[in-house]
């Protein structure tokens, strides 16, 4: 016939007959006459989030006074986010529209409105208090509605809220409201930068194929101005040095550019500077690193090198042996008309056999000798 209920210090509970909701009971113990079991008692923590918002939503109609007494209510409009507070300790970050229900007497709650419509932007003091390491380490809730931006050194920061680029941001900590909005941020390096543009296969004027890479150094003159009038900067100069590679390549013949490899550079270089004039962004630099001939065009002109040296060093030694007959002519000429001369060569040459032979032995004197070595005929 009697029901009885406990209701802890840390706890409140709902009285309900027939699952309807008759009154609230404070901390304490209750007894009650059922005779026919239609009491139940549903128990909440004081310390824990009031999740049954039609409970409240009827006594906030119906009974705004006991509403008033038992629960605190946050309701954040569509162009609201809340900084949710438990004993003055930011606990929670709520998006536009987020209803929240606690119950009073244990845990003191406080509701900090932000106004959406003043811009994206999160006020330095708050950010640097939503960034805090411990804050971090005591997982906050909603943090995800909150877009930190770190810009480091040499770089800038290019805003865009809704796809439109709003403003540039220099190297620091920022943070954005990401509620109501799509805000992105694209780090952008300001120093000279290097870009690679490999295995290009493109066909000669005399249709040789040839696989070349090309290196380019470039920057940002106007990061802002780039990003306005480009969707992708990067991707649009990349494109570019194709494009100028091919008209390079294309209109001449691979005799004319083995011969001048400088003007594959020139001539990117200037298609280049013309087509991103005005765009922000400034090429200093362009070289071919490499250019690469297919196997059988490789044993061509190997061989052509390996006939152009030959045919060289013929001429060559052509050059010296007419060179040396013409010494020899004119040492005979002046043998023939000094007797000097003459004698000294023939001693020349007795010092060049001597060299070679370990012992000589001399029969009838040094003029037989020099008479068996030379036998000249005076016509």
């Amino acid at each position: 016939m009697l029901k009885r209920f406990v209701v802890k210090k840390n706890e409140r509970g709902v009285l309900q007959k027939d699952g309807d909701f008759e009154r609230i009971l404070g901390a304490g113990r209750y007894r009650f006459l059922d005779p026919f079991g239609r009491l139940s008692v549903q128990l909440w923590k004081l310390d824990a989030p009031m999740h049954d918002a039609a409970l409240v939503d009827y006594l906030l109609q119906h009974d705004p006074k006991t509403a008033a007494e038992h629960f605190e209510v946050m309701t954040l409009g569509e162009d609201e986010a809340g900084l949710r507070y438990e004993n003055e300790v930011l606990v929670e970050v709520l998006a536009p529209g987020s209803r929240r229900f606690f119950w009073k007497g244990l845990v003191a709650h406080r509701l900090e409105r932000i106004d959406l419509r003043a811009g994206p932007a999160v006020a330095p003091a708050l950010a640097a208090h939503l960034l805090q390491p411990a804050l971090r380490g005591r997982a906050l809730a909603g943090l995800a509605g909150v877009l930190v931006v770190q810009v480091p050194a040499w770089h800038v920061g290019v805003l865009k809220v809704d796809g439109k680029v709003e403003r540039l941001m220099a190297p620091g900590v920022e943070a954005f409201w990401r509620f109501n909005r799509d805000v992105q941020v694209e780090l952008v390096d300001t120093r000279l930068q290097s870009m690679e543009v490999s295995g290009q296969e493109i066909l000669t004027r005399d249709k040789v194929g040839l696989r070349l890479n090309l290196a380019a150094t470039w920057r940002y003159t106007d990061v802002l101005r780039a990003h306005e009038a480009l969707a992708k900067p990067a991707e649009h100069l990349y494109r570019e040095l194709q494009f100028g590679l091919r008209a390079a390549v294309g209109t001449r013949s691979l005799d004319e550019l083995l011969e001048n490899k400088q003007v594959i550079d020139e001539v990117v270089g200037a298609h280049v500077a013309r087509k991103l004039a005005g765009f922000g962004i400034e090429v200093s630099g362009v070289g071919v690193k490499d250019i690469v001939l297919p196997g059988e065009m490789k044993t061509i002109l190997a061989q052509v090198v390996e006939a152009q040296k030959a045919a060289e060093s013929n001429v060559i030694r052509r050059r010296e042996e007419t060179a040396a007959t013409r010494s020899l002519l004119n040492t005979a000429k002046v043998m023939e008309d000094s007797p000097t001369a003459l004698r000294l060569k023939e001693l020349e040459t007795l010092e060049r056999v001597a060299e070679r032979i370990d012992r000589i032995s001399v029969f009838g004197g040094l003029d037989q000798v020099l008479n068996g070595l030379v036998t000249i005929k005076a016509e």
